[in-house]
């Protein structure tokens, strides 16, 4: 059960690992544009599901504070993405971002049946140290003006993390309930879509398969499979190999003519992967279970 939770996180990864590339082709929509029109997509599935098994809305009745986490985490996450990108340049804004990983391998410790090892941490760090050799193709500086992007930033990467860890406390809700978190988020992007951007739409077939593209996996599926993986799978595995998204992002765009390769791709490769393999350590060699003692 442990193992197949584990694998179901890393599809979220694989998910993930083509945000870059959709958006990309996605045209010049607006940001909260994006998120009302793909979050509403990333329902669909569960709409679907709860059509065909009317007997599962049931599921959706929760305790308040799941659906305050839930929401906050999904919208409060991209919320504060948003903002730190318009307030901070991109590099420094994501670094920040991306501690999430980082936080969620350390928080781990303090979860009911986790125990924090140095390969943990030490295969998190590995990750990060990948992930600041990716994006810092053009150096890192941090410049006291960009303050309140740094800040948010940092709020962004709580934010996820602390939303996967208490999601973690919450395995015996249902992943159906992820279809309201998805509407949710959707109608609080329109609103702020409303009140902050001006709407634009995709201007070809192409930009609007990507759009589609985007809510049906990495907006949309990626999200079920996280909260699967995060509450039925090894947390501190998944979250160490978390930081194989940005790789594969890097990799993806590569392969589609995106980006140019370099050294700084191959050692962010070896870091990144040789983080999760230690991360893993346990996982995939576990530990011989001390032989019984002899009957007297």
């Amino acid at each position: 059960m442990k193992l197949r939770g584990t694998l179901i996180g890393f599809t979220a990864i694989l998910m993930w690992s083509l945000l870059a590339l959709m958006t990309a082709a996605s045209g010049s929509v607006p940001p909260f544009q994006m998120n009302a029109m793909t979050f509403a997509i990333g329902s669909l599935p569960g709409l679907v599901l709860l059509a065909i098994k009317p007997e599962r809305i049931k599921l959706l009745k929760q305790p308040a504070k799941v659906w305050i986490i839930g929401i906050a985490g999904l919208f409060g996450y991209h919320f504060l993405y948003f903002t730190a990108l318009r307030n901070a340049p991109a590099v420094e804004a994501g670094l920040i971002a991306y501690l999430w990983p980082l936080l969620i391998v350390v928080g781990s410790a303090f979860l009911p049946g986790e125990r924090l090892r140095w390969y943990h941490v030490a295969g998190a760090l590995a990750g990060l140290c990948g992930t600041i050799a990716i994006v810092s193709r053009n150096g890192v500086s941090f410049d006291q003006s960009y303050l309140l992007g740094y800040g948010a930033a940092l709020l962004c990467a709580f934010t996820w993390s602390g939303y996967s860890l208490l999601t973690r406390s919450f395995d015996r809700v249902s992943t159906d309930v992820v279809t309201g978190f998805c509407l949710s988020t959707s109608l609080l992007s329109l609103v702020c879509h409303l009140a902050l951007e001006t709407t634009v739409w995709p201007a070809s077939g192409g930009e609007w398969a990507a759009v589609v593209g985007l809510g049906l996996l990495p907006v949309g599926a990626a999200f079920y499979a996280w909260d699967y993986g995060v509450k039925n799978g090894d947390i501190q595995v998944i979250g160490a190999a978390s930081y194989a998204a940005p790789l594969l992002s890097t990799l993806i765009l590569l392969a589609s003519g995106f980006a140019e390769p370099s050294w700084r791709i191959l050692i962010a490769c070896v870091l990144i992967t040789g983080g999760a393999v230690l991360a893993a350590k346990e996982m995939i060699k576990p530990k011989r279970k001390a032989a019984e003692a002899p009957a007297e």
